[in-house]
């Protein structure tokens, strides 16, 4: 509804006027393209005088009529974010589209295309088999990703679902994307800015709060002319104003374009899931050539024989479920994560966030409560009143309705808010302006006796102050507010007059000064603990905040994290003079926080720690933080953060303060070693079968049947699958791909498991060692069909059972695992016992074993199965890191070498084709391509992108800081 505010007749005939002398030199906005228009070089719609606002946008006071928004809507589209849905089918398709599918799938093109000669048919049972396991893996993490998809697509909320806007020259309310630019909306109390405008008539005191796009927790007075953002909150007055920018076109609608287009860059999960497959292929390939070079030249075998020994190799040794496992592994852990109240909006990111060594943490809304209050402990007294008697008189001079920050804050450190005017009779309340930057109320207290208090700037209510005040109660106001100054409190002033007379507009017998009260954003009663947990985790923690370095130090003495802070521009100087610090990297590793902070010198900050091989966190609120939360390793979204926060985070918390990002990083570590025990695993199994069975081809010439290997795929996976919800112990430290460890262990594993075999096979085939002492049957041939069946059962036992192993830091028997992992070991282990022990499939050459035969196998293995934790122990004193951050303490944590660098040292070209295994949740559009965008060719920032962030807090900051416009100045 339009307001009846006399004030608005009189505004805007002077926005007509201006706009009657509009520079003849601006043209008509509309014969523009949408890129020229917002060429910030050209026409800044957001300095320029207001009649040339309306000249470019071709739109008067009156609004557009309903043709000409219809136009606007074609040239400028809606007024809301878009964004790419994936097919699900070509979702699907990719699943199959990877390295190692395209191994089982020329291994499925062999079986049913080359496996035809010596006067037998295609193999179709492998063919059939492989086709099942490609599905049945690819559907699996399918569905589990969507799931994942679904769920954190839920969050989405739009930024302002109705608008009232004058159309036709009449008052309509419209959904908030059918707004256009010229458009004049009509803004009240509460309501959210649906687009960017420009004030066009302020009807009263009319306060913004833009703590969601500044993270400043002050509000903003407007005045006519002043620029509002969409996002942003409307908490005091109403006003009018003509929209200047939609959509993308917005303050946060560019920041999202530049974090939510397509995500070019390369994940760094995918590039571990690629070297991985590489070392799997690369071991198979070069097997694949002994193999040939052994059979046909050497062996003399036919074509279709060793068409079957390849096979073997080929589907046994390639990790076909690696990438789903380790996409359903993220899947399952962001549900969970999600229980903890941390969402995460990019799956790898719970990768990334396990090997976290440094927290880089907003102060307002994350360390503190984003909420003012008086610190009562340390009020002043000057004329014998007490604290709550000096609260109550504040009280009294703050409004009851439409409160600013400061009121509200005061108004609640009385036991009940409505003591605010209990017992007083209210005849007179002069509210807050910048001319007399104070609040006044004249009241009759229960007596009948009339008084008048004031409160405000501490030297604007010293100079009104005219009873009682002496040159030592002076010193004293000003001692205090420097003390308070220099901890970081805003100073508030109070005092007291005296109206004899009893009347409105009568003098008093003069002001006297009451006190003082220190008002400030308090720290979360948790965050303190949560600190020292990080710490303990081996997770430094830095303070980086754009308000006041005397306020960060004083947040950081009381968080016990320490005050050793700096201001932004050190950034740009260097290191003091006499600190210490010999270069600026050696500043930001060692400093615990820094103030004053503008976006660039986040983003600068969080790069340079990631040159000295950290990886970093960053969390954040606002739209000015949207470069460095996509800059760093892991962006974290804190609760009530921004739209524009969200869409460039990694994780969005639903809960406020910084323990929920402790419990975050303790369930990616516990997700982490899911995914490391079965990277392990993996390259352990595919060591045992590519060498194994080419040992015994080479040694035996033994032909081990391809569609037994199959089989053994089928169950090693579906058990494995299990391990996405294992029951793990979290690193104490922050955890890191080591490719060398990783591998190393596989070798070690993967040959002791292709010894057990070989020997077993050795002592089957070539003694009469379990003839003598078991009295089972005699083997006639090195392919004899029950030694078939029984290497099957001794290689498919024994090496499933390598997960209990690489699962656990001690003994196996130690670290109990889940219920579902033990169950599908069980059932698998016992299918394959009965294959063993009854299968006669003349079509894979096997015959039934026995249960002698069966006992044999089981009885070996565990025999050998016994000694492999002293391995798993002999390769951990080689491998495992230290917690240097626990131990050294927090400010000597030596730099880190780069968890990127130490696991990966060169690009893996084919790590782009498992991008799908980890694209479910790109339906929300949360790129890792930000960096890139505002980065040139030579690395730097580019100026005119990282100028839009910056200028709208610098803004803010001086407004809030130059006491002639900013009304919370007085504070």
């Amino acid at each position: 509804m339009a307001s009846t505010d006399p004030n608005a007749e009189k505004q805007e005939p002077k926005v007509e006027q201006q706009q009657d002398a509009t520079n003849v030199n601006v043209p008509n906005g509309m014969s523009l393209t949408v890129e020229e228009l917002y060429d910030k070089d050209k026409f800044d719609l957001s300095t320029m005088e207001p009649g040339d606002v309306f000249q470019l946008l071709q739109t008067t006071t009156e609004g557009l009529t309903s043709n000409e928004a219809a136009a606007r809507v074609e040239k400028f589209g809606y007024n809301r974010l878009e964004h790419k849905e994936v097919n699900p089918f070509l979702q699907f398709l990719g699943f199959m589209w990877n390295p190692l599918s395209w191994v089982m799938e020329a291994a499925a093109l062999v079986a049913i295309a080359l496996s035809n000669g010596g006067g037998r048919a295609p193999d179709w049972p492998d063919f059939v088999g492989i086709i099942l396991l490609l599905l049945a893996n690819s559907i699996i993490g399918f569905m589990e990703e969507r799931q994942a998809g679904n769920a954190v697509k839920a969050l989405m909320e739009s930024l302002a679902p109705e608008a009232k806007v004058k159309r036709d020259g009449e008052w309509k309310t419209i959904e908030a994307a059918e707004l256009v630019p010229g458009d004049v909306i009509s803004i009240k109390l509460g309501d959210v800015i649906p687009a960017d405008g420009r004030l066009v008539a302020a009807h009263g005191q009319v306060s913004i709060d833009q703590a969601a796009l500044t993270g400043e927790s002050l509000p903003v007075t407007k005045e006519a002319g002043d620029e509002i953002f969409s996002g942003s909150t409307c908490k005091q007055g109403e006003a009018q104003a003509i929209v200047i920018g939609t959509g993308l076109n917005t303050f946060f609608g560019r920041a999202a374009k530049l974090v939510g287009d397509a995500n070019d860059e390369m994940g760094h999960l995918q590039v571990i899931l690629a070297k991985i497959g590489n070392f799997c292929m690369c071991t198979i390939g070069i097997f694949l050539v002994l193999e040939i070079l052994v059979m046909y030249p050497a062996f003399k075998y036919d074509y279709r024989r060793g068409i079957d020994n390849l096979l073997v190799l080929l589907i046994g040794g390639i990790p076909i479920a690696m990438p789903t496992v380790l996409s359903v592994t993220l899947a399952i852990g962001a549900k969970q994560l999600a229980e903890h109240k941390a969402i995460v909006t990019r799956i790898t990111a719970i990768e990334e966030m396990a090997a976290v060594t440094i927290l880089c943490s907003d102060k307002t809304g994350t360390l503190t409560l984003n909420k003012l209050i008086v610190d009562k402990p340390t009020v002043k007294s000057y004329s014998g009143h007490n604290i709550e008697e000096i609260i109550q008189l504040s009280a009294y001079a703050c409004r009851t309705e439409n409160q600013d920050a400061i009121d509200f804050c005061i108004c609640n450190s009385l036991p009940d808010v409505k003591l605010a005017r209990d017992g007083i009779e209210e005849m007179e309340f002069k509210p807050f302006n910048p001319v007399i930057k104070r609040t006044e109320i004249t009241y009759k207290d229960s007596e009948g006796v009339v008084r008048r208090v004031t409160k405000g700037m501490s030297h604007t209510i010293l100079d009104l102050c005219t009873r009682d005040k002496t040159d030592e109660q002076i010193q004293a106001l000003n001692d205090d507010v420097d003390e308070y100054a220099r901890r970081g409190l805003r100073a508030l002033a109070v005092a007291i007059d005296e109206v004899p007379s009893g009347g409105v507009e009568d003098e008093g017998r003069g002001f006297k000064l009451v006190g003082l009260l220190p008002i400030y954003d308090p720290p979360r009663s948790d965050t303190k603990e949560t600190i020292d947990r990080a710490i303990a985790l081996g997770v430094s923690v830095k303070m980086i905040t754009g308000d006041q370095l005397a306020i960060a130090k004083e947040t950081g003495r009381r968080l016990g994290m320490g005050d050793n802070m700096f201001l932004s521009k050190t950034l740009k100087d260097g290191p003091p003079a006499g600190s210490g610090y010999t270069d600026m990297d050696d500043l930001v590793l060692q400093a615990d926080g820094f103030a004053g902070v503008y976006p660039e010198h986040k983003y600068e900050i969080v790069e340079r720690l990631q040159n000295m091989g950290h990886m970093t966190a960053m969390t954040g609120d606002g739209v000015n933080d949207a470069p460095a939360l996509s800059k760093a390793n892991v962006g974290i979204a804190v609760a009530d953060a921004s739209d524009a926060a969200r869409s460039a985070a990694d994780i969005v918390l639903t809960e406020p303060g910084l323990s929920v990002i402790i419990e975050a990083i303790i369930g990616s570590r516990q997700i982490f070693q899911r995914m490391r025990n079965y990277s392990i695993y993996t390259c352990s199994v595919t060591i045992r079968v590519v060498v194994g069975f080419a040992i015994l081809c080479f040694a035996f010439e033994f032909d081990f049947p391809p569609f037994l290997v199959l089989i053994l795929a089928i169950l090693n996976d579906g058990t494995i699958m299990t391990i996405s919800t294992d029951r793990v112990r979290p690193s104490p430290y922050p955890d890191q791909w080591n490719l060398r460890e990783i591998f190393s262990y596989a070798i070690v594993y993967g040959i002791y498991l292709t010894a057990s075999t070989v020997v077993f096979y050795a002592v089957a085939f070539k003694t009469t060692f379990f003839q003598d002492k078991f009295g089972v049957a005699a083997v006639t041939g090195p392919n004899d069909w029950v030694l078939h069946s029984v290497i099957y059962l001794q290689v498919s036992t024994i090496s499933q059972a390598l997960i209990f192993i690489t699962r656990s830091r001690g003994f196996f028997f130690t670290e109990r695992p889940s219920i579902m992992l033990m169950c599908a070991f069980v059932i698998a282990q016992l299918v394959a016992t009965f294959i063993a022990v009854y299968a006669d499939w003349s079509f894979t050459n096997i015959q039934g074993c026995g249960w002698a035969w069966a006992g044999i196998a089981w009885v070996w293995n565990i025999i050998w199965f016994a000694p492999m934790d002293f391995v798993k122990f002999a390769m951990q004193r080689a491998f495992e890191p230290k917690n240097s951050l626990k131990e050294s303490g927090q400010g000597d944590m030596p730099g880190r070498r780069s968890r990127r660098s130490s696991a990966v040292s060169t690009g893996a070209a084919s790590a782009r084709f498992y991008a799908n295994r980890t694209r479910s949740l790109k339906s929300l559009e949360q790129p890792r391509n930000f960096g890139k965008r505002i980065l040139g060719m030579n690395k730097k920032m580019d100026a005119k992108e990282m100028r839009r962030f910056s200028s709208v807090q610098t803004n803010h900051a001086a407004q809030i800081l130059n006491s002639d416009s900013a009304p919370n100045a007085r504070a």
